[in-house]
């Protein structure tokens, strides 16, 4: 996420590398290689351009302390534009009423209906009853789709076969939301493969007959400056409260998150970050300017860790740890709770500095499932003592697992280096956090 923005942005801060002080000439370089790296994202130009002057206005203006180099300024005061830029705080969703009533618009193909079910599942944890209701009547298989994302989310899905209209199915959804204690219902409607009149009169209507409490506009950010076109013309039409952008994990430009929020003047809700149930993060502009800029964004990282990580269970294995017990049973059930977390690259990426430590690195989603596989390929009686690990067991586990015995030495040598850490580590301090940390 934002991977080409961020590089782009570290080698523009370098210009004042070395510098003593900030000075009209250097920060106005720097400041003119930050509009090109901006525009190069498809940032909307007037955006660009509004953005870097309030940058070089607010850095002439600025002492440079002995203690603070001319770069770190610039970087602070590019964070706080950025952050102004894409809304200064996270905006709330509006879940008044008896039911609360979201409305989904956007076009074909910018993973509208899956983000609804991915809505669901989140209003859900929080312990809300959701309905959602199935009103594309036109896409193929659209009904049955969300039919399997509310599955897969826990939360039913209304369905009226015997109607075509979306005004009908939508109101008669919501009524059965009454009849049945659901207290939030959100209404997925049709997209288009463009916008046309059709589509946005319908969708006008639908908003007048169901008057929502939230109405949430959903466009892929990998589509860049048309994203933003296509929310500037829903805006026009349907006056929607919130932006979803989804996809961003795909999004190597980033122009659209920057933009959108300035020209539309609506803010960002939501952001998709992976294909996952669970791959959507509100949207904080404050830690989105420190992911951008490199700093990470370890609240973040400590929200997505406190819902996968189990207290009791990390209690469990730091014990065992202490004891130097972990075994294979302990390694499995921290790496499937690592990958709960989502995007692998993104979730270190949460790390402040490892962006550019990896930025050339290529880490695959997939790179535990060999080491899953060895594992699983294990005996419970080895997997609880993995010392019995050696000669033909260690053949045994190749051929059963697909790999090769050199795999399985290495993943064996590597856990018994691990293993004397945490042991090291444990004696050192006392406590050792469990895996993840």
């Amino acid at each position: 996420m934002f991977e080409n923005l961020s590089s782009k942005l570290d080698r523009a801060f370098k210009t004042l590398k070395g510098q003593g002080r900030i000075t009209d000439i250097n920060v106005a370089a720097t400041v003119k290689e930050i509009r090109k790296v901006l525009i190069d994202s498809d940032v909307n130009f007037r955006v660009a351009k509004s953005v870097t002057e309030n940058i070089l206005k607010e850095a002439l203006g600025q002492e440079v302390l002995i203690a603070v180099k001319p770069g770190e300024l610039l970087t602070k005061i590019v964070y706080d534009e950025l952050t102004k830029l894409m809304g200064s705080a996270k905006a709330d969703m509006n879940l008044r009423g008896d039911p609360a009533i979201i409305l989904m618009s956007g076009l074909q193909g910018s993973g509208k209906t899956t983000f609804t079910g991915k809505l669901g599942a989140m209003l859900k944890k929080q312990g809300k009853q959701v309905l959602l209701v199935a009103c594309d009547v036109y896409r193929p298989a659209a009904i049955e789709q969300l039919k399997v994302v509310g599955a897969q989310a826990g939360v039913d899905v209304f369905s009226f076969p015997e109607s075509k209209n979306p005004i009908e199915i939508a109101l008669k959804g919501i009524e059965y939301a009454r009849q049945n204690n659901k207290k939030v219902v959100i209404v997925d409607t049709a997209g288009r493969l463009a916008v046309d009149e059709a589509m946005m009169l319908e969708i006008e209507n639908i908003k007048k007959a169901i008057n929502p409490s939230e109405t949430l506009f959903v466009v892929d950010a990998m589509t860049g400056q048309d994203a933003v076109n296509t929310a500037k013309t829903f805006n026009e039409r349907i006056d929607f409260d919130g932006v979803i952008l989804t996809k961003l994990d795909g999004d190597s430009r980033g122009g659209a998150a920057l933009s959108i929020r300035a020209v539309v003047e609506k803010p960002i809700k939501f952001i998709g970050t992976s294909e996952k149930l669970d791959g959507v993060d509100i949207f904080y502009p404050d830690r989105m300017a420190q992911r951008i800029l490199g700093m990470g964004d370890v609240i973040s990282l400590v929200e997505r860790a406190q819902q996968v990580f189990d207290e009791e269970e990390a209690r469990r294995i730091n014990q065992k740890i202490r004891k130097n017990k972990f075994d294979f049973d302990d390694f499995l059930s921290q790496i499937q709770q690592i990958q709960k977390m989502g995007n692998f690259k993104d979730v270190i990426g949460m790390i402040p500095g490892v962006n550019k430590m990896m930025k050339d690195v290529e880490i695959d989603d997939n790179a535990f499932k060999p080491i899953i596989a060895m594992i699983q390929s294990m005996t419970p009686k080895e997997r609880a003592n993995p010392d019995l690990i050696i000669g033909n067991r260690r053949k045994r586990i190749a051929t059963g697992s697909g790999k090769n015995i050199q795999e399985v030495n290495s993943l064996m040598k590597q856990f018994d280096e691990m293993r004397k850490m945490m042991k090291k580590m444990s004696g050192m301090q006392g406590k050792v956090p469990n895996f993840m940390k």
